[in-house]
């Protein structure tokens, strides 16, 4: 039974668990420069340079990874969030991108085979793509609103290799996360669609995205509604949300998603808002029982964290959700449904 098949089996006896945060649990650590730098010899300073990690301190991402797992975590991501070639550009450490992913997929993969070992409950692993610090719908020139830094068919590319490395990591999933962008998510779907031509192999995606204002809109101007529409026809896995907001903040969005997505849900928020000191201090059983207010509601599939969460948020939710009915995922009537910044139906 392949992965797709796997999770979807899985998903329709329980509410499912995804992981949390990695960039705060990462700066939990203090690492050092030459932590993030070890021997790669790079000539940029590399502080901050998360990805790189799985590569000069892979023990890190091991014990994160294993901490998410030991709390009860069905799914876990790679910490891969920025390990593109766009984004690592920033730290000269674009020739290392192939490298970054394998080693960060391979993490994943081993530690969910020994957990799936342990108990014989299938443990998946997505493979994290993030959006870049590029736009394509918006520029970044107010005198030039036609000037774009990136075009499509170059992100594409970036995409593609960062999704092929990570399949070769041995991830189950593509996710592509945290989309402030509706057509860099497409761009993001079209490598993947080009690599499953060329491979020959299902790659299932995942899709999350992230709203910028509480009327519930991307960056790029897209509703909730809007959006799944627009990238309904890849199919994907996992359609959700994720980061922005808490769960207070986006209860809202996820009933309208839930109604409306022939995908299961997927939706992991941060742990509340940020304090003025930007940190996240909203505790795990608060997290926990706003999430298992949707799972009641049957509203979700999988329920994880996003920045500022926890094991220990990742634990309570397990914990919260442990018997609530998974989603039913609806058959919406057959429609014409379109999209522009709001979604149209057609009658």
């Amino acid at each position: 039974m392949n992965a797709r098949q796997q999770l979807l089996d899985a998903a329709a006896k329980r509410v499912l668990i995804f992981d949390g945060a990695f960039g705060t649990q990462i700066q939990n650590r203090k690492l050092s420069e030459a932590d993030y730098a070890g021997n790669l010899g790079l000539p940029a300073d590399q502080k901050g340079n998360n990805d790189i990690l799985a590569l000069t301190r892979p023990d890190v991402i091991t014990d994160i990874t294993r901490a998410y797992f030991d709390a009860g975590s069905d799914v876990v991501s790679t910490n891969t969030f920025s390990a593109n070639r766009i984004s690592q550009a920033d730290y000269d450490a674009e020739g290392l991108v192939r490298d970054i992913n394998v080693a960060s997929g391979q993490i994943a993969r081993k530690l969910a085979e020994e957990y799936e070992a342990k108990d014989g409950r299938p443990r998946f692993v997505a493979g994290a793509i993030g959006p870049t610090n590029k736009t394509l719908s918006l520029s970044p020139d107010v005198e030039d609103p036609g000037f774009r830094e990136i075009d499509f068919d170059e992100l594409v590319a970036v995409y593609k290799e960062q999704a092929e490395a990570l399949i070769e990591g041995g991830c189950d999933f593509i996710l592509i996360e945290t989309v402030f962008d509706t057509l860099n998510a497409k761009a993001g779907i079209m490598a993947v669609k080009q690599l499953e031509r060329e491979t020959g192999k299902d790659i299932p995606l995942m899709i999350s995205m992230t709203l910028t204002d509480l009327s519930g809109r991307n960056l790029s101007g897209h509703t909730v509604e809007a959006f799944w529409y627009a990238v309904r026809h890849a199919r994907p896995l996992t359609i959700g949300l994720n980061c922005s907001f808490g769960a207070e903040q986006l209860r809202p969005h996820v009933k309208v998603l839930s109604q409306i997505a022939d995908a299961l849900l997927m939706i992991y928020p941060n742990a509340g808002l940020p304090n003025e000191l930007g940190e996240y201090d909203e505790a795990p059983e608060t997290t926990a029982g706003l999430v298992a207010d949707w799972a009641d509601h049957g509203q979700v599939n999988i329920l994880g964290g996003c920045c500022g969460s926890t094991p220990d948020h990742i634990a309570a939710i397990a914990n919260a959700v442990s018997k609530s009915a998974p989603r039913v995922v609806p058959s919406p009537e057959p429609a014409m449904r379109l999209a522009g910044l709001e979604a149209f139906i057609a009658a």
